[in-house]
């Protein structure tokens, strides 16, 4: 099979969520047990760190996979989805694995698939710990799919885990409080393997205490320890100041992420760091430094408050629910301009209407959706957006969408795209002109 041919098998015959959503789910992890048995179990063989969380968890696992290059470890690196090319999801130390590793994969198993019947995650789950074994990673960071107690990563035994946030997010999966999603996420919690909890939350925060206390596993807040005191966001930095509990000093860290929420995100980040050092990691101040002010460079992270241009302002950002939407409004709150330009694209499984509430009245919107089966009608979303006061026109095509925006906006404006991975995925992003280098 060529490449092409080998992506079109593994669409076509796998069910895969982010496309249809949950018929693709399996109920429990035996189809990832029977698929890892069938490759040796290379699970068994890797050091990783598993890291789970409503919003966040993609960009703590590229800060962590960032400092660990730094720091001189060969990095693997499993995230999801993708945004543009499938093999964004496999990567070490920032390289997507090669083409031809992906067809012998799918080659190999293809006869085990048709029997198995798994899902495209599970699959690409064993993918990438079939390739990390090979390539002989130091340390493998691993970003769970949806949830945490039956997602298809939960098979590793990690050296620690990471828990971003909880929010109400996938509730017809996960449950329809946060301490009921809170319990799904605490299923990474491993026998005696240390948890970072990068926010405290009334609620999620109890039911995660009493999981590591079940388990015998040491377990530390991020902003427990590490205060943010002051964040400065540029167009390509963030500068955040922290009172470190601990040390009863004052501590700045800079990094090329932009979004004023990673300043909580670091900070579990910098927690784990500390964990990882206790438990013989060698990774100096200078490598966290570098790591931080390189996660970009490092493992290609596109689509968290990502500046594609200056002038006018052209701002990416994959935020999809509730929270992710208020941390963008924050955002927004704190930058400059004078027209908001709002393309904007969701999944039909979202809660919505939580979403439309929260978007500003004064921005001129461009409804649109990502060429998917989950994805909402771009008409019903202007008319759901119209009930809130929002105003603006549908179109059927991201690139419709955006190419009218683009047209549109005059040198002091500011053009969000947002709202779903896959809108932002979709957009050509060879018509903006890059910002300046540093």
């Amino acid at each position: 099979m060529t490449y092409q041919e080998t992506l079109d098998f593994l669409y076509a015959q796998l069910p895969m969520f982010s496309r249809i959503g949950p018929a693709a789910l399996k109920k429990d992890l035996t189809n990832t047990r029977l698929l890892a048995d069938l490759a040796g179990n290379p699970h068994k063989h890797l050091k990783t760190i598993h890291i789970a969380g409503t919003n966040g968890k993609g960009s703590s696992s590229h800060m962590l996979a960032s400092i660990f290059q730094a720091a001189g470890y060969k990095t693997g690196l499993y995230t999801s989805p993708h945004l543009q090319d499938f093999r964004e999801r496999i990567r070490v130390n920032g390289r997507m694995i090669p083409e031809q590793e992906v067809i012998d994969f799918t080659e190999n198993y293809r006869q085990s698939f048709l029997h198995i019947e798994p899902s495209f995650f599970e699959v690409t789950v064993v993918m990438a710990f079939e390739y990390f074994l090979k390539e002989k990673t130091d340390i493998a960071i691993i970003e769970t799919g949806l949830g945490g107690r039956l997602d298809s990563t939960n098979i590793i035994t990690p050296e620690l885990s990471l828990i971003t946030n909880i929010g109400l997010d996938h509730v017809h999966l996960l449950g329809d409080t946060l301490e009921k999603i809170a319990y799904e996420k605490a299923g990474i919690i491993k026998a005696a393997v240390p948890v970072v909890v990068s926010q405290t939350q009334t609620g999620p925060d109890r039911v995660f205490r009493q999981k590591a206390e079940a388990e015998k596993s040491p377990i530390v807040f991020g902003d427990a320890v590490r205060q943010t005191v002051h964040t400065e966001a540029g167009t390509q930095t963030l500068d955040v100041t922290y009172h470190n509990s601990h040390t009863d000093k004052s501590e700045k860290y800079r990094t090329d992420l932009t979004g004023l929420y990673q300043a909580a995100n670091m900070a579990g980040v910098l927690s784990a760091i500390d964990i990882l050092r206790q438990k013989g990691w060698n990774i100096s101040d200078a490598a966290v430094e570098t790591g931080l002010g390189t996660v970009k460079a490092n493992t290609g992270l596109m689509g968290r408050w990502e500046i594609l241009q200056e002038s006018p302002l052209v701002v990416f950002d994959v935020g999809h629910n509730e929270d992710g939407m208020r941390q963008i409004i924050t955002q927004l709150q704190h930058t400059g301009y004078n027209q908001l330009h709002i393309v904007i694209g969701m999944v039909s499984d979202k809660d919505v209407e939580k979403v439309l509430r929260l978007l500003p009245t004064n921005a001129y919107y461009y409804f649109t959706q990502a060429a998917i089966p989950r994805a909402l009608p771009s008409g019903e979303l202007k008319s759901l957006a119209e009930a809130k006061g929002l105003k603006g026109q549908s179109y059927e095509t991201v690139d419709a969408a955006v190419k009218e925006a683009y047209s549109r906006v005059r040198s002091n404006d500011l053009l969000l795209i947002c709202g779903s991975v896959f809108v932002v995925g979709e957009v050509d992003r060879g018509i903006f002109r890059p910002p300046s280098p540093l």
